[in-house]
């Protein structure tokens, strides 16, 4: 068994995992606002809490740039204490186990190739569009992070007048005064504003996978997110601008997928424990 932790700027999600199946879940909120080490040590609270002697690892997937292979949180998003975080010497030394530390969006894409809708593939692109946009990536089923682990930062690749981020995630809903779940609401009940709204988000993040098709060129994207609560609202698009894709055979074999399993990312950073 296994401790898998996700940690993001609102709460800390944490599992004891085997086999890709959770067994017993705990959520608290990060305070994210606090200074770092009292961050650490909620954190250090909460896996005591569920610690036993049957745990091997413990793997982590926490928001931002992460150094791999040292195990250092270098810069959480919205949690303004935590730079250059050493997550993996700290936990080691509490708890005498190996301690694993990778981006949350990676540990997404880990999870759903070894336990979600990416089972059958190699390649895979997972894509969350959420208050960040970001993808991990999947290359020959191996996690590619990239010589500074930045890799599938694509949130910030230029677009239009910004980048993908701002058209493709929370930020287009904000700044149009809503939410994607507001937004939603509003377009079931017939909203056209809010109906739109979903249209145009659609156009953008299709523009988007056409990105990653030209770069990467995955056997499927997987997307994650909160904003796929509107997927059914943004999908017609979204096909529309993959359709002017200039390399139709790509288009056909290209799968594209919603992530179905709750709480995969945990699962996934339990998976890095090897």
């Amino acid at each position: 068994m296994r401790i898998g932790i996700e940690i993001d700027g609102t709460n800390m999600r944490l599992g004891i995992v085997d086999g890709g199946q959770i067994y017993r879940k705990l959520v608290a909120p990060t305070k994210a606002n606090e200074p770092r080490d009292i961050i650490l040590n909620h954190l250090v609270e909460l896996i005591s809490s569920i610690i036993n002697t049957n745990i091997r690892g413990i793997g982590i997937g926490v928001s931002g740039i992460v150094d791999q292979e040292q195990g250092i949180s270098k810069n959480a998003i919205n949690i303004p204490s935590w730079k250059d975080v050493p997550l993996k010497d700290i936990l080691e030394k509490e708890f005498r186990i190996p301690v694993f530390v990778n981006n949350d969006t990676n540990c997404f894409a880990f999870g759903e190739r070894y336990y979600g809708e990416g089972t059958v593939y190699k390649d895979i692109v997972c894509l969350t569009l959420s208050i960040g946009v970001g993808a991990g990536i999947v290359i020959n089923n191996e996690l590619y992070s990239g010589n500074n682990m930045g890799a599938g930062e694509i949130g910030g690749l230029p677009y239009l007048d910004a980048d993908y981020e701002y058209y493709c995630g929370q930020r287009f809903f904000i700044r149009n005064n809503t939410t994607a779940k507001d937004a939603y609401d509003l377009a079931a009940q017939g909203d056209i504003r809010a109906i739109n709204l979903w249209k145009e988000v659609g156009a953008h993040i299709g523009n988007l996978i056409n990105t990653i098709l030209f770069t990467y060129d995955p056997q499927a994207v997987i997307l994650g997110g909160n904003l796929i609560c509107g997927y059914e609202l943004f999908s017609p698009t979204m096909y529309e601008s993959m359709s002017k894709f200039p390399f139709k055979e790509t288009i056909q074999r290209t799968k594209v997928l919603l992530t179905k399993k709750e709480d995969i990312t945990l699962i996934g950073a339990a998976a890095l424990v090897v």
